[in-house]
């Protein structure tokens, strides 16, 4: 049996140019995939509501992974079997991995107190203080906030104050990662454990299953390790992300223009889908 193609991806900086936030330059890529009937997962620390935003306009309604792998999101009706452990809600079946947001923010509101340092999140600053910082707009920087398992830091201190709280987000039980402009912190969940998770989904529903992923930043590497082929995009200041990654393939053009290459060779070479 030919195994079914399943394409995981990044958002910003991969999929998204990193300035705009469109995916123009992917588009015929991503239609190809569509005809061809090729899931394509979104895997991204965006929350679900921008997420939605995202799979609207891009006509994308496979299941998605929010928040640094907080959370699957797997349209009701997805699977043809029941998802034990699955919460129904919104029209989604939902698995959830992370911790709460209430939690994490509680843990780094006692570090700051701990320490006397300023940890500082998405959930501290003001819709307009968000939109300024990312360059969205007003109505995206609210969807931005609407977080459920992740803590999108602003952490504006020196090195060493920001080691120190990368120390202490890790010894009250969280984990940090590094996108390409904030640092998150995470309950005991990543991209890669949901991956995995997702995949064996994909695997009871078609059987045997050929996984990609595309991706451009440090926090993309669980995903990319969960996957048969692992690939990164260029960064918009040239080269690669440093990943010493087994397979890992190198492509050139920043953001949804290295996507769309990626993706057009890999249909052109009749990979397994």
């Amino acid at each position: 049996m030919t195994p079914h193609l399943v394409v995981f991806t990044d958002l910003d900086g991969t999929l998204l140019d990193p300035t705009t936030y469109r995916a123009d330059a992917a588009r015929p890529a991503l239609a190809a995939l569509q005809a061809r009937g090729i899931p394509v997962v979104f895997c991204s620390a965006k929350t679900r509501a921008e997420l939605e935003v995202h799979r609207q306009a891009l006509g994308v309604t496979d299941p998605f992974i929010a928040e640094n792998g907080g959370a699957i999101f797997i349209p009701e009706g997805y699977f043809p079997f029941p998802l034990e452990g699955a919460a129904a809600r919104d029209g989604y079946q939902v698995l959830e991995l992370g911790l709460p947001y209430p939690e994490i923010r509680r843990r780094l509101k006692a570090i700051e107190a701990r320490l006397g340092l300023p940890v500082r999140g998405f959930g501290d600053l003001t819709p307009q203080e968000v939109a300024a910082r990312t360059g969205l707009s007003l109505e995206a920087a609210r969807r931005a906030q609407a977080r459920e398992y992740d803590e999108t830091l602003v952490l504006e201190g020196s090195p060493d104050e920001v080691r120190r709280i990368l120390e202490a987000i890790q010894a009250a039980g969280l984990r940090w990662t590094h996108g390409g402009r904030f640092y998150h912190a995470t309950g005991p969940s990543d991209k890669g454990r949901a991956v995995r998770i997702l995949t064996a989904l994909f695997r009871k529903a078609f059987g045997p299953v050929y996984t990609v992923a595309l991706g451009d930043g440090p926090n993309d590497r669980p995903m990319l390790e969960a996957v048969d082929r692992p690939i990164l995009v260029e960064k918009p200041t040239g080269g690669w992300e440093a990943m010493p990654l087994a397979g890992l393939q190198r492509v050139r053009g920043v953001g949804p223009v290295g996507w769309r290459r990626a993706i057009e060779a890999l249909l052109d070479a009749n990979a397994p889908r």
